[in-house]
């Protein structure tokens, strides 16, 4: 059938009227804000969180010229490490901050940037008051091992330590204080900027001042293998925060972290240096960047 010059002009219309349509969804996708959902315990507060929420949110901020808006939204559920991470691998959740192991790194994707600057290897502890000199008197590692260290069940930490011979008691993280003032065991490893909140309202506790443990250890985000966009969005984020100072402002200035070093009083400190077998090659390589390291 031979068409009209009518017919072919409400066809190009047609044909105007779907581009345009087509033009119009993909501009409307295209300013929707990137949904990035994350665990928020709410139960349970622990005032770290606010350090690696903030360091997302600069992450995305340092990304969205390039990359569009975003929206940030918390999921108040209570969970474990283990639970949040499987969360995400079910796309659940879009990302988890937690402590590398070459397990988590096969089942998710991880962005190669240490948050915490390698933060978490640097342990120190927390003692019964009345077992002061005990760790006092401490020189080696091998006088080390003979005590038993309290630390979380899911926790990297706590293989990283059982690899290299120490004796462990694991428990929850909510549990480990009590624990340790009921004598399961003799002292509780906690990173750098961790244990003087944990000591407060506890008095028969104190932060032992004697010595520290190190191992290589980063914590990253993590995102689903399949959400390759988002991890690239963080990475370039976080890269671009490292390049221009924001990030060492956060890490130096946050609530968590600004006066850990005076409280440490590291130069007064025996450091025992362990190895991290938990490490993977990808993890490994990052060890030369010294930028992005705590020294």
């Amino acid at each position: 059938m031979e068409l009209t010059s009518k017919d072919e002009a409400m066809i190009r219309l047609l044909l105007s009227c779907y581009l345009l349509m087509m033009c119009w969804s993909t501009a409307t996708q295209a300013a929707e804000p990137m949904l990035v959902r994350y665990n928020l315990s709410i139960q349970f507060v622990d005032p770290k969180q606010s350090y690696y929420i903030d360091l997302l949110r600069l992450a995305m901020e340092k990304s969205r010229s390039q990359y569009g808006d975003y929206q940030l939204e918390p999921v108040t559920m209570e969970m474990p490490q283990g639970r949040t991470i499987k969360l995400v691998e079910q796309q659940q959740l879009d990302v988890v901050w937690t402590m590398t192991s070459k397990a988590r790194e096969q089942t998710l994707s991880a962005i190669y940037f240490p948050l915490l600057k390698g933060l978490m290897g640097h342990r120190i502890a927390i003692v019964r008051t009345e077992d002061k000199q005990k760790f006092a008197d401490i020189n080696s590692v091998e006088q080390l091992k003979r005590l038993i260290v309290g630390q979380g069940t899911d926790w990297p930490d706590s293989d990283i330590l059982q690899q290299q011979g120490f004796t462990l008691v694991r428990g929850a993280a909510k549990n480990l204080i009590a624990m340790l003032n009921k004598a399961r065991f003799d002292y509780f490893l906690r990173a750098l900027h961790e244990p003087w909140d944990e000591v407060v309202g506890h008095p028969e506790l104190i932060v032992d001042e004697s010595f520290m443990v190190t191992y290589p250890s980063p914590i990253y985000f993590f995102v689903n293998r399949d959400n390759a966009l988002l991890a690239e969005r963080i990475e370039h984020g976080l890269r671009a925060a490292l390049v221009d100072g924001s990030f060492d402002d956060l890490f130096y200035h946050h609530a968590i972290t600004a006066d850990m070093l005076q409280r440490a009083n590291l130069p007064n400190r025996r450091v025992f240096k362990l190895d991290n077998p938990l490490l993977s090659d990808s993890s490994k390589n990052l060890l030369s960047e010294r930028s992005l390291w705590f020294d």
